[in-house]
This record gives C-alpha cells, sequence and structure tokens, in this order.
C-alpha cells in the first residue's frame, strides 16, 4: 500500500522520520516530499500527485500553520488534507503540548470534526508518533483484509443472545447491548471460560477499569451458565461472555437515588439522551476491552453489534436540556403497543477501536426514533 505522509517539513524532521519507520515496518511504501527528486511542476503540484497516486494519507500537525502560497488561501499541508478527505482514507495525529496560531488551530479543529475520517490520534514525541501510527496500519490492514463470514448469521447470534423481555413485568430500564464476532469460530476453550483469571479479569475492569460498568458498592457474582461465564449485579448490570468471543453487557441507564439529592419526580418516566449516550459509548469500550483481550491475535475481523432498550416502554426521550427545561411535563410512550426492535450495525473489527464515536452516533440515532420526543 502506497501512504503519502503529509506534514510540514522544516522542523519536523524526525516526525516525518518516525512516520517512514512505521509504514515501512510494516512494509508499506511510504510517499515523502523528500523523496520526489527533481520534477517540473511546482513542489506542491508535484505533491498533490504523490497524494493522488497514494492509497492513503497519513497526516501529522504540530504548532504551526506552514507557507500559505498566493495562489492558494490555504498552506500546503491544508491543501493537501483537503482533496485526500474526499477520495481516501486519512489518519490524522495532532501533537499535544502545543499552543497553535488561529489558523493552524482553525485546521486542527476542522480534522478533528470531520466525521468521515478514519482515525484521528495524537502523539508527544517522535517514538509516540511511530507506536501510534504502527498500530492504527496494522488495523486498518486487518480490517481490510478478507475472511468468510455470514453476516445475517452473525445478527441473528446477537439478537438472540439479547435477554427474553417480559412486558408484563416491571423492570428496571437497562441498556443491553451484545457485541458478535465472525468469522464463526472457538475462541475460548472451556478451561478457559472456567479459569477463575478471566472472570477476575472481568470483574476488575467492570468495577475499576476506565468503562466502570459495574456499582463498587454492590456484591458482584460470577459463574457458568452453561458454556457461558456470567458476571452480575442485583441492579440488573450483567456480563456474559461466550466461547465464540462474543460478548452481552447490561448496564442501567438511571443513576442510583443518593441521599442528599434533589428529587426528580419524573425521572422514572424520562430517557435522558446523554445518559444512553455515555452508557453506550462505556459499554462499546468495555466490549473492545475484552475482546482484545481474549482474541490478542484478531481472529475475529467483522462484528455485529446489537442494542436494545429494556424497561422503557412508557417513557418519553430527552436531552438533559429539555429535561431541565420541563421537568415536570412528559410525552408518554405507548409502552407494549409499539414494537421497538433491536438496533443492529455490521462493522470491521478495526472501526471499534478507530471510530467509535461514529458508531455511537450511527446506534444512538435509530434508538431515538423509537421513542416520543419529548416536545
Amino acid at each position: 500500500m502506497r501512504i503519502f505522509i503529509s506534514s510540514l517539513i522544516t522542523g519536523f524532521e524526525a516526525q516525518r522520520a518516525a512516520a517512514r519507520r512505521a509504514v515501512t515496518t510494516l512494509r508499506h511504501e511510504p510517499v515523502m516530499a523528500e523523496d520526489f527528486g527533481a520534477q517540473p511542476n511546482s513542489p506542491q503540484i508535484a505533491c498533490l500527485q504523490g497524494l493522488r497516486s497514494s492509497d492513503m494519507m497519513v497526516l501529522i500537525l504540530g504548532e504551526h500553520y506552514g507557507f500559505v502560497p498566493h495562489s492558494s488561501p490555504l498552506s500546503a499541508t491544508h491543501q493537501e488534507y483537503r482533496e485526500a478527505r474526499e477520495t481516501k482514507p486519512v489518519l490524522a495525529f495532532v501533537q499535544e503540548g502545543i499552543a497553535p496560531g488561529p489558523e493552524q488551530a482553525a485546521f486542527i479543529a476542522e480534522v478533528q470534526a470531520w466525521e468521515g475520517g478514519l482515525f484521528r490520534g495524537s502523539f508527544i514525541a517522535p517514538d509516540d508518533l511511530q507506536d501510534g501510527l504502527t498500530r492504527a496500519l496494522h488495523d486498518v490492514t486487518l480490517a481490510n483484509a478478507t475472511a468468510p463470514v455470514d453476516e445475517q448469521e452473525m445478527v441473528a447470534s446477537a439478537i438472540a443472545m439479547l435477554p427474553r423481555e417480559n412486558r408484563n413485568q416491571a423492570t428496571s430500564a437497562m441498556l443491553e447491548l451484545v457485541v458478535v464476532g465472525g468469522p464463526r469460530q472457538r475462541i475460548l476453550r472451556p478451561v478457559e471460560l472456567e479459569d477463575e483469571g478471566l472472570a477476575e479479569r472481568l470483574e476488575q475492569s467492570a468495577l475499576y477499569g476506565k468503562n466502570r460498568l459495574f456499582d463498587r458498592s454492590l456484591g458482584t457474582t460470577s459463574g457458568l451458565d452453561g458454556a457461558d461465564l456470567i458476571l452480575s449485579q442485583e441492579r440488573g448490570a450483567s456480563i456474559r461472555l461466550t466461547e465464540h468471543g462474543s460478548i452481552a453487557v447490561r448496564v442501567p441507564l438511571d443513576e442510583p437515588r443518593s441521599q442528599g439529592r434533589g428529587m426528580d419526580h419524573m425521572s422514572g418516566m424520562v430517557i435522558i439522551e446523554e445518559s444512553v449516550q455515555n452508557r453506550l459509548g462505556m459499554a462499546l469500550d468495555f466490549a473492545a476491552e475484552i475482546i482484545d483481550h481474549i482474541d490478542r491475535t484478531q481472529r475475529l475481523t467483522h462484528l455485529v453489534i446489537a442494542v436494545r432498550l429494556s424497561g422503557v416502554e412508557y417513557r418519553g426521550w430527552r436531552t438533559q436540556a429539555q429535561h431541565a427545561a420541563r421537568p415536570n411535563s412528559m410525552q408518554l410512550g405507548m409502552g407494549g403497543e409499539r414494537e421497538r426492535p433491536p438496533v443492529t450495525l455490521t462493522t470491521r473489527r478495526a472501526a471499534l477501536g478507530l471510530d467509535r464515536t461514529v458508531l455511537v452516533e450511527d446506534i444512538l440515532i435509530p434508538l431515538r426514533r423509537q421513542f416520543p420526543s419529548a416536545d
């Protein structure tokens, strides 16, 4: 794969050398202005031609914006980015601890806000850049690898792992997420699922990791349910892990009531969008962490994600701002009269780590459409 490396050259020699090492380490071909030699065209035209002949761009941004030619209001690097984002994947890295001027700050904000971007990362030193780029390129390679997968079977498996709903029984509001990997194969042997170390790893991550799904004030139980490993808490939070590397997560939507806080009498009749978004992101992060732990060689290349909200039949949907503006009024849902199927999404495995923000949005919006708005 030909990879175009775009950045300032003067003052960024060490960073560009680090990017070259990352690209060549994975046996790709770096396309860099330093290698073009004598050209009949201007250096910028030569760079754009090199970009057009490449398969991907690596964009490295630091403190300075760079020279702006009379022929364009944009710097050379900015021009290259604008062209690349329309035609090819972009891996963007922004240096930390810098104080960019207005033009460069606007450029960085534009890149970080681009929803179609494949990856956005950061670095401090050239070694950090080399390590981060090596990992990102490795993930892209795996994401584009072909494998025999049956997406319909994966979707069916994901939906089947969602707990059965009982609409005649009052239950807590829960977010339920399932991630099924493909191609279908055994990832964990029975002895590995029975290993107490695996259960302890899941419990520690759920209680104390960066994505804390469990309540530390509650006890946790673990054990086998058939061939699956189950961890659960009394408020309904649970984690299920199968021998095929599939993972199901249940997380309470409502915050536990704490003494000393004012009562919100409508809290049991409303779904707060930011709460769903937060828990969805945490559940996806947790699932990604566990899948990476149990499948280090990335035999699973494709994923199906299924998400459902349960115990919310009569609730309406609001943002936090809408609820704060009208806390004592609410349009109720229709309960069991309306079917709310799970939202499913098929993606490459690498997307779970590379572009998780987009995944959250692509699930959140269809979930929101299933409920009446507040106003």
